[in-house]
């Protein structure tokens, strides 16, 4: 299955989610938009919107005002990464680093 082609408004807000730094002022309408075109986007009854992308799901609260905090960028980064979505286009890239879970173990992260 390919990935659907993102409009220049959809270029344009993943650009705004993977800037440095951070940028505070990402609307939610702009944010919700791509994730529709992208993924699929579920209005649960408590408010909260479920998004699937790729390989994962989130909950997300919709924010009390027109922006996305910045826990959500974090969150998106990672999703829109994992779903192949960098704002350069590149493919995400598959982590082969070991690790060290803290408890003793080493392996895959």
């Amino acid at each position: 299955m390919s990935k659907p082609e993102l409009t220049s408004r959809h270029r344009d807000t993943v650009e705004e989610i993977f800037a440095h730094p951070t940028s505070h002022n990402i609307e939610w309408r702009h944010v919700i938009k791509l994730l529709e075109h992208v993924g699929e986007v579920t209005e649960e009854h408590n408010g909260k919107v479920k998004v699937t992308l790729g390989p994962e799901t989130e909950v997300f609260h919709r924010p009390r005002d027109k922006d996305i905090d910045v826990q959500m960028v974090v969150d998106l980064r990672r999703m829109l990464t994992n779903a192949g979505y960098n704002p350069d286009g590149a493919p995400a890239v598959e982590d082969e680093e070991t690790r060290d879970h803290g408890d003793g173990r080493w392996g895959a992260p």
